[in-house]
């Protein structure tokens, strides 16, 4: 699951563009990414559509969902709360079993999968 500030910003469409072109990574580990933005559903739809090329779900994240991640920017834009760029890896049990909080997107998508490389390991043993 990663947050994201802001659809059609150049570090969020870097970023899903870097998410699905390594879903099928993520995938032959079990894994399923689901972005969340405080963006409108029909914004996040274009978006999806144009970054994501359709290989994950990306979600509209209420205030509710925003705090309860403890992903609060701390601004908002348009009236709505903002997230702060941050990944996690959630393994099936609800469990959050790593966390990456950084504006910048370069590291989320190679932390992220090694993560949940690293668990898949441990439980192979």
């Amino acid at each position: 699951l990663y947050f994201f500030p802001a659809a059609f910003t150049s570090g969020c469409n870097a970023e899903a563009a870097a998410f699905a072109a390594s879903i099928d990574a993520f995938k032959a580990e079990g894994a399923t990414v689901i972005g969340m933005s405080a963006d409108p559903v029909d914004k996040l739809k274009d978006f999806s559509a144009k970054h994501c090329a359709g290989k994950f779900a990306v979600a509209s994240a209420s205030p509710e969902v925003i705090r309860g991640y403890d992903v609060a920017l701390g601004r908002q834009v348009q009236g709505r709360e903002v997230s702060d760029r941050t990944s996690y890896v959630i393994a099936p049990d609800g469990k959050i079993l790593y966390a990456h909080s950084e504006l910048s997107p370069v590291d989320h998508v190679r932390n992220t999968l090694a993560a949940v490389k690293t668990w898949r390991a441990s439980r192979k043993r």
